[in-house]
């Protein structure tokens, strides 16, 4: 089919301004052609025959006059079987074989399929010539990792289909075809493994959407008991920079309850991209025994890449979920970080010469990350499944200043607030999440008369502690220096964590009931001591023997024996034992 074309009347930056003469669509995907490289773009605007393009890649070369080629296409990404353990750019470019065929430094205008097409995939038909199936409908099934990976009838395929054969049993390649299909209209079709999204429009071929009522079990105490996350809501981890938003969101990715996480490193550093490649395949996969890779995928795209690909990322990033979630997987993805994302919606506002917002941001930067986390949710599927996509965004404010203008965006759309704090990570007290300040409108695992002791005690003891640095500890009551003291007791105890632990680090739910209910006797327990010395003493011995509880596996004789040690230890210290 020819292409259409155009060329290129202006340039600015990584935006071009190209006359056409056919049709040109909003978001259509074009490219660029200087020399023999073609240089991937998309149509972000069009006014009567000019169109605003966002490249890419690199815009060195490109001048006026050069010739545009339209592809008739949105941007999209191939959704199949062998996504899975892979590592993408942001326009979904596998960086290994990237790598293999470009040496240390990736070329321009280099872009490579998604999904091997060399592989072979062992196919179980599920559905019979002559069934009536309509777009998500499955045909069969190939064998993914450790789940079964449904093959469907793709998504863009409107109206009923009526299959005319479908494969035998075998192996096959992505590109073979694994049914014919006929419409109403006489229309005929070949089913593959393989298909094609537009990575800006929601996958939505699922019977109804519900609301998130489950909790998405962190194994994060802090998480999962003050601040829960429902499984398909939506949650930020915004923080200064040092605050642990990184190893926070491997703990998250590596122990939460999910079937598939993705990571979307969205114009974070080199060096922390880096840090991301070398560590996260090496992760031990709990729920597996094999690692966490195994049943992940990353998406790449460093602050030194062109900025417009940084919002490709998060499309690409979202759309894989959405498409697992069609599989009737539970899917978590993690942005990292969606301040990034919206420095590059700034910086092409500015080119297109927009009226500028708050701080310079695009005045529609609010419902553009509106619709990302809109993305998110829990369905259920034709088949009667329920699947979900819970969706994570850690967002970096200059100066840890949660007043900006992407902070204040993202906290009106979703459902949890995990703010980060540069005085809890100084004083290493992790995961640094503010207690105070951060918040959850979904479902704790703890019951609420229990919470909002603990809550009520955070609260207070704040208090006393401010009260203290200016009166000091001696003009301090004894019942106000108890409340700090247990303020202190369940920080230590019960909302710091040890990530790098093997059993601290990954707290079950039960684990987690039956600890609080420790703890909750102490919070709510009268205690006597004859001064503040022996009072400092006492909860110092008894926060010890907490800690050391917090290491011991809960199947071991050790962890029952530390127990009622620590049961015998309240016990000592209440004034009416």
């Amino acid at each position: 089919m020819p292409e259409k074309t155009g060329k290129i009347v202006g340039v600015n930056g990584n935006m071009l301004t190209v006359e056409f003469t056919d049709g040109v669509s909003q978001n259509e995907v074009a490219f660029a052609i200087v020399g023999e490289e073609r240089l991937k773009c998309e149509v972000i605007r069009v006014r009567d025959n000019r169109a605003d393009m966002q490249v890419f890649e690199s815009a060195n070369g490109l001048k006026v006059g050069d010739p545009v080629e339209f592809t008739g296409e949105l941007l999209r990404v191939e959704l199949g079987p062998g996504l899975l353990k892979s590592v993408y750019d942001g326009l979904q470019n596998p960086l290994a074989l990237l790598a293999e065929k470009s040496g240390f430094f990736l070329k321009r205008g280099v872009y490579l399929n998604a999904i091997d097409r060399s592989v072979r995939w062992h196919f179980t038909p599920a559905a019979k010539a002559g069934a009536i199936l309509r777009a998500g409908d499955r045909i069969g099934h190939v064998p993914e990792g450790i789940f079964k990976h449904h093959i469907m009838i793709p998504f863009v395929w409107k109206g009923g289909w009526t299959l005319k054969s479908v494969a035998q049993e075998g192996d096959y390649t992505v590109e073979d075809t694994m049914a014919v299909a006929e419409n109403a209209d006489g229309e005929t079709r070949k089913v593959t493994m393989l298909q094609y999204w537009p990575v800006k429009i929601p996958i939505g071929d699922y019977a109804e959407k519900l609301l998130p009522e489950n909790t998405l079990i962190t194994q994060t105490r802090i998480i999962d008991t003050f601040f829960p996350v429902a499984r398909g809501g939506t949650f930020c981890t915004p923080g200064p920079f040092g605050a642990g938003k990184t190893v926070l969101q491997h703990t998250i990715s590596q122990n939460a309850e999910a079937d598939v996480v993705i990571v979307a490193a969205c114009g974070e550093r080199a060096g922390e991209v880096v840090e991301i490649l070398r560590e996260y395949p090496h992760l031990a996969d709990p729920r597996t025994g094999r690692t966490l890779m195994d049943r992940s995928i990353i998406i790449c795209n460093t602050s030194s890449m062109p900025v417009a690909a940084r919002e490709a990322s998060v499309y690409t990033a979202v759309t894989m979920a959405e498409y697992y979630r069609q599989q009737g997987l539970h899917t978590l993805l993690l942005a990292d970080s969606t301040s990034r994302w919206a420095q590059a919606l700034r910086e092409m506002s500015g080119r297109l010469e927009e009226i500028p917002g708050d701080e310079a941001f695009p005045a529609y930067l609010e419902s553009r990350i509106a619709a990302f986390y809109e993305r998110s949710g829990l369905v259920r599927l034709r088949t009667g499944e329920e699947a979900s996509v819970t969706i994570g965004g850690a967002v970096s404010p200059a100066g840890g200043n949660f007043e900006e203008p992407v902070t204040q965006a993202t906290l009106k759309v979703v459902g949890c607030f995990l703010g980060l704090s540069r005085e809890r990570s100084d004083a290493r007290r992790y995961p640094a999440i503010n207690p105070l300040e951060s918040w959850s409108k979904y479902r704790s695992i703890a019951g609420d008369g229990a919470l909002a002791t603990a809550r009520n005690i955070l609260s207070r003891g704040n208090e006393v502690n401010q009260m203290m640095k200016v009166i000091g500890e001696d003009g301090t009551a004894m019942a106000d220096f108890l409340i700090y003291l247990k303020s202190e007791f369940l920080d230590y105890v019960y909302l710091q964590q040890n990530t790098f632990d093997a059993v601290d680090g990954s707290c079950g739910a039960e684990r987690q009931k039956v600890m609080l209910s420790q703890v909750e006797t102490v919070l709510t327990g009268e205690f006597d001591f004859p001064d503040k010395s022996a009072a400092r003493r006492y909860f110092l011995e008894l926060r010890q023997l907490f800690i050391d509880w917090n290491y011991l596996k809960a199947d071991s004789p050790e962890f029952a024996a530390k127990q009622q040690e620590i049961g015998r230890k309240i016990s000592e210290g209440m004034r009416h034992a």
